[in-house]
């Protein structure tokens, strides 16, 4: 039994963080406002490496408590997102930040669009979608997941026919969130723990429930899936990553001030 053949595009690192509030509230202003300035020339460069279409980047605030912020890194080489790794890490901003979780995969197509007498390198729509521009949908749903192989599911032991059949349904799910949904799907086999990364995009993230409640049904997810994790948040630009860091601070400034003003208002009735 042979493997079917992929097409692979950009390598993808999802990289999420926790904000070590201990070290952020106690940073003074001038400090905090530096350490905005750095971080958006960092972020700037990324913007603009996506521009040029040598990459992706994108910025997102992570509902829940597994995560804060999810940076989201597309490069044509895992070397050049090695390089993107340590470019953050010279920058302040992952001096209060820590990963609390990150994903390394690559952009995947079936095959199956390999078709023959067509030039993939030259073909605009796949290198597209190989090479995907960061989606401007507001939300974000990120999940990991396996094949199971499992007697008597083992998704790897059935012949070709049998996967064509369960993939052509599952995929009819998918198609009737065109338009609504916009997903990428990137192969990890042999990268990080889990064998796919998926991740969606979209302006609702009610419909990442929907999409996924729709999906739990099908015979291919029922027999034959296994999920990790699973991460929603919102997209930001740099503005907005700062306006939310901020709010954070400003209620412990407001408290930690009036607490001093009390405690000063005291002294001076005690003298």
């Amino acid at each position: 039994m042979s493997a079917p053949k992929t097409l692979d595009g950009w390598y993808v690192y999802h990289d999420f963080r926790k904000v070590r509030y201990d070290l952020w509230k106690g940073m003074s202003q001038p400090a905090a406002n530096a350490l905005l300035r750095a971080y958006a020339g960092f972020a700037e460069s990324q913007y603009e490496i996506q521009q040029d279409r040598k990459g992706s980047f994108g910025q997102f605030v992570i509902a829940g408590n597994k995560a804060d912020i999810l940076f989201l890194y597309m490069r044509p080489s895992l070397e050049e997102l090695n390089e993107v790794k340590a470019a953050f890490a010279a920058t302040p901003m992952a001096d209060f930040t820590e990963s609390t979780y990150s994903y390394i995969s690559v952009v995947e197509l079936g095959g199956y669009l390999a078709k023959p007498g067509v030039d993939i390198e030259q073909d605009e729509a796949i290198q597209a979608r190989l090479k995907p521009a960061m989606p401007s949908h507001r939300h974000i749903c990120f999940y990991p997941m396996n094949k199971r192989r499992i007697h008597p599911d083992n998704w790897y032991m059935l012949d070709e026919e049998e996967r064509r059949k369960f993939l052509l349904a599952h995929g009819a799910i998918g198609r009737r969130y065109a338009g609504i949904v916009k997903q990428i799907i990137c192969g990890s086999i042999g990268l990080d723990d889990w064998e796919w990364g998926v991740t969606l995009f979209a302006d609702d993230p009610l419909q990442f429930k929907k999409l996924v409640h729709e999906m739990r049904f099908d015979e291919s997810s029922a027999r034959f899936a296994e999920f990790g994790p699973f991460y929603v948040g919102h997209q930001v630009d740099t503005d907005e990553l700062w306006r939310w860091l901020m709010r954070s601070r400003a209620s412990f400034t407001h408290e930690r001030g009036a607490g001093i003003h009390d405690r000063d208002r005291t002294m001076g009735q005690g003298n």
